[in-house]
């Protein structure tokens, strides 16, 4: 009988095809892309200089958003410079290491991020819950230590899918209808059947993932209760408000996440795909320290007190 021959090609780089469109679109993206990119880059570093030199910005909170800052700027920075040059230089090749290395730093960066963010709910929790040992449970001695464990957790978690992922043989095409090396885009393109371990870890990765999510909704629920007992008005709104830049920054990353996936679960057309990616690899990073400088009072007294020093030394 004869056998079947199946078509395994080896590949060792993927064509990144982004946006399609000519040569002056093309710029226009890159335009796009590099002032998203510097917008989210002096957000992020301005927040991680301000909690570095401010001996006002001290506080636990002030802790985990350096870390959620420093985060973002990574995030960013793994996708877009790359696009970025891409359409300046109309050459659309990644090679498999580079692509591999991709794919591992944003799920790394995602899953430290989705970590930090429980541990801040957390933050959140013992300040409204238990505001007089408050000091005692988010001590600094447990917030490096929470962090530290955010961030293994993330690599961990890009580990797993970074090996699920290139795992598989590639048939037939290299060619990726995406701006950067992504997990949903890299699988179509493998072999029949191959996908099995990668599914593996998804599935394993998302059922962690709705632990955590469990656990934000559990710190929340505590926290309503909390604000709930307050008898002033005012006092509910005042304390509430201390959670609002989380909560929004926590509504901003699950909504754009999930719509994202859903586009690559439901196969989408490769334009609305394109567009979901840019949500969730662009909107994030760059809104987060606008919501948090905005509705932070220390934070906006840091900044104003900062801009009032240049202002001055410049007369």
């Amino acid at each position: 009988m004869p056998q079947k021959i199946v078509n395994i090609t080896i590949v060792m780089e993927f064509l990144l095809m982004g946006f399609p469109g000519d040569w002056m679109l093309q710029k226009l993206y890159a335009a796009f892309f590099c002032l998203i990119y510097l917008t989210a880059l002096m957000g992020n570093l301005l927040i991680v200089t301000l909690t570095t030199i401010d001996e006002h910005l001290r506080a636990p909170l002030h802790f985990f958003l350096k870390n959620l800052s420093l985060i973002d700027v990574c995030y960013i920075s793994v996708t877009i410079p790359k696009s970025i040059m891409n359409s300046l230089s109309n050459s659309h090749s990644i090679y498999l290491p580079g692509c591999a290395l991709q794919v591992f730093l944003v799920m790394f960066l995602a899953g430290t991020e989705y970590a930090l963010l429980m541990v801040m709910s957390y933050d959140r929790f013992a300040a409204i819950c238990h505001p007089l040992h408050y000091e005692t449970i988010v001590n600094r001695y447990a917030c490096v230590q929470m962090v530290t464990a955010s961030w293994l957790s993330g690599c961990v978690y890009g580990c797993i899918h970074v090996a699920g992922t290139f795992s598989v043989n590639f048939c037939g095409s290299n060619l990726i209808h995406q701006f950067f090396c992504d997990i949903p885009s890299l699988l179509t393109l493998a072999c029949s059947g191959e996908h099995i371990l990668e599914y593996a870890f998804i599935i394993a990765s998302c059922c962690f993932s709705f632990v955590c999510f469990i656990l934000i909704i559990v710190s929340y629920a505590h926290i309503f209760s909390a604000v709930l007992r307050i008898s002033s008005i005012q006092g509910k709104f005042k304390t509430f408000s201390t959670c609002i830049p989380h909560l929004t920054v926590v509504t901003l990353f699950f909504s754009s996440g999930a719509i994202a996936y859903l586009g690559s679960a439901f196969k989408s057309p490769s334009s609305m795909h394109l567009l979901t990616s840019v949500l969730y690899s662009l909107v994030p990073p760059t809104l987060n320290p606008v919501i948090y400088s905005l509705r932070n009072k220390n934070m906006k007294v840091a900044l104003s007190k900062m801009f009032g020093v240049k202002m001055v030394s410049k007369i």
